[in-house]
């Protein structure tokens, strides 16, 4: 048996766009062969034609990939970037355009929530259903009933059509017939984004079990800390084709660089237009090392400052503002804020704090806002406000290891070591 599970030889899709094929009733069909040998005629003396020729749009174009058996690769990209239309050609769902696609292995997909159930089938019949359109024989499928019936927790629902199901029942019972039925390669579209914490844990679990008993795996998902923790390789897609390759943690970093631009700071000089309403106004944010300009780098051991200044334009009111920090992989490390502080005067205001050097670790993190009027009612909540980079160091802590630091957090802690006793004489 070969090596790879999936060879893709140049694999491109096109769809045609911007022309609706119209139904022709006999009419239509006469009257046009009446028409056509004037057009025809037209054309020999080189009118110009009055039809617009169909567009295109190539959903993926020159695709080459090679999934060895036992692999697992995530696949990332922005919306748009062509991820599920290579998985429905790898799936076989559509035709490629041009290339060449080849597996070698039962296949079980997961695409979109319920994808292959019969919405008029009960729970019951589709698991047999989607056995059998993975060629499993009945014994085989026996054999697995229970295991994906506790799985789905979906027992009491279970000779019920599929079409009264809530979409969390339905991606349960899918995911878990995907998942258990023996398929050599599972293909995963985004089913972390249905579910509650719970089953999302379950799913990585599953798949990481699949990929651990030799099972390939392609994953796409929008959550970056599941491609790195579950995956072996990852690929990122833009505007149909693959610009990155490589360990995953390699991969989801470089997309987030190049998909969030930094923005150490922002200013609002019109009062009128800057964010916020009648009571708050945003002037200024910016992050900055403490002893610096927002232009100066920020490293892992650098302190640095957040400061918000703004205009309070009620007198009368306190003002609570909330801050999140999040790290590129989506993880939140910790909120901060101003809560319960006497009132201030209306006028400009300033507000800051600092984060100690030796606590982030290196990569993109970007700060949310949110402002409160005495923790009673939002005025003002901004996603992403400020997005920065925290850079790596040179060895004088890493001591010769040159590969990633894991964690959210690095704090450079003190250690100590002490001798309890003497060496014995002789030993």
């Amino acid at each position: 048996m070969s090596a790879l599970a999936i060879r893709c030889q140049g694999i491109g899709k096109r769809y045609r766009i911007g022309q609706r094929q119209r139904y022709n009733a006999l009419r239509d069909t006469l009257s046009d062969a009446l028409r056509a040998p004037g057009r025809q005629l037209a054309a020999a003396l080189g009118a110009p034609s009055r039809q617009r020729g169909p567009e295109y749009l190539w959903a993926l174009r020159d695709i080459s990939l090679q999934v060895r058996h036992g692999e697992v690769l995530g696949i990332i990209g922005r919306n748009g970037a062509g991820k599920s239309t290579l998985l429905k050609l790898l799936s076989r769902i559509s035709k490629p355009t041009e290339g060449r696609v080849e597996i070698q292995g039962r296949m079980g997909a997961l695409l979109e929530v319920g994808t292959g159930f019969h919405p008029e089938l009960t729970g019951r019949e589709n698991i047999y259903l989607n056995g059998a359109i993975l060629g499993m024989t009945r014994r085989e499928i026996n054999c697995k009933f229970d295991e994906i019936v506790n799985f789905a927790e979906c027992g009491q629902f279970l000779d019920m059509p599929v079409k009264r199901y809530s979409s969390g029942m339905h991606v349960r019972l899918a995911f878990a017939v995907a998942a258990h039925l023996e398929a050599e390669i599972l293909i995963v579209d985004e089913v972390l984004a249905v579910g509650d914490a719970a089953f999302q844990k379950k799913c990585l679990g599953k798949m990481g079990e699949a990929a651990h008993h030799g099972r390939t795996v392609l994953f796409v998902s929008h959550n970056l800390v599941a491609v790195d923790s579950l995956c072996t390789r990852a690929i990122c897609l833009h505007e149909g084709r693959i610009v990155m390759e490589g360990l995953p943690i390699q991969v989801t970093s470089r997309y987030l660089q190049n998909c969030i631009p930094a923005s150490n700071e922002l200013m609002y000089h019109d009062i009128n237009s800057a964010p916020g309403n009648d009571v708050f106004r945003l002037r200024r944010a910016c992050v900055r090392p403490l002893k610096g300009s927002p232009s100066d780098p920020i490293t892992v051991r650098t302190s640095f400052v957040v400061e918000f200044e703004y205009w309070k334009r009620a007198p009368n009111v306190s003002l609570e503002l909330c801050v999140d920090f999040h790290n590129e992989h989506g993880v939140y490390l910790f909120n901060t804020g101003i809560y319960g502080q006497p009132r201030m005067p209306a006028g400009l205001l300033r507000s800051s704090f600092i984060v100690p050097g030796d606590f982030l670790n290196n990569g993109t993190h970007r700060i949310d806002l949110a402002v409160d009027v005495g923790a009673v009612s939002e005025v003002l909540c901004l996603d992403s406000l400020l997005v920065f980079e925290v850079h790596d160091v040179g060895s004088d802590l890493r001591a010769g290891y040159h590969g990633a630091w894991p964690g959210a957090i690095r704090p450079a802690l003190q250690w100590t070591t002490e001798q309890l006793d003497s060496p014995s004489v002789g030993h």
